[in-house]
């Protein structure tokens, strides 16, 4: 019986030894990526200012003004003034929104449902609210 728990517990020590060394490699493996990752990120944010300072060199107004006076004949830029902006008064709205749907027999029917115990309550698709009474409750006189 002692030879038997001795042998189990060799077993168990050696897979945990197998275990923690192969836990170290799957360590260094992970840093070494963490490592790789950093270090592209870094060549990336300094790719990025490098364009930054570019489009800013690019972008400066004297060199666009003189790029624009060379092609002046092939472009025809001009500058932009005040009297080239429209005004208030030029901006077409939207016209108004329409009237609401009517119900489609031609009217609303009114019904007094504080005494109604069973309604049925829905949306139509243009959003109005329909309450209907059960076929028990509704009051002939009132239908067209």
């Amino acid at each position: 019986m002692r030879g038997l728990l001795y042998i189990i517990t060799m077993i168990g020590v050696v897979g945990l030894a197998y275990w923690a060394y192969h836990q170290g490699y799957q360590t260094r493996e992970a840093m070494r990526e963490v490592k790789r990752l950093r270090h592209a990120l870094g060549a990336a944010h300094q790719e990025l200012n490098v364009l930054q300072a570019e489009w800013a060199y690019l972008n400066r107004p004297d060199r666009l003004r003189a790029l624009v006076e060379m092609n002046f004949e092939q472009l025809g830029l001009m500058e932009l003034t005040p009297e080239q902006l429209g005004t208030v008064s030029q901006i077409s709205y939207s016209p108004k929104p329409s009237e609401p749907e009517k119900h489609p027999k031609g009217r609303l029917f009114d019904l007094d449902i504080t005494d109604i115990e069973e309604t049925s309550v829905t949306w139509s698709a243009n959003k109005t609210l329909i309450i209907e009474p059960t076929e028990a409750q509704i009051d002939p006189e009132l239908l067209p």
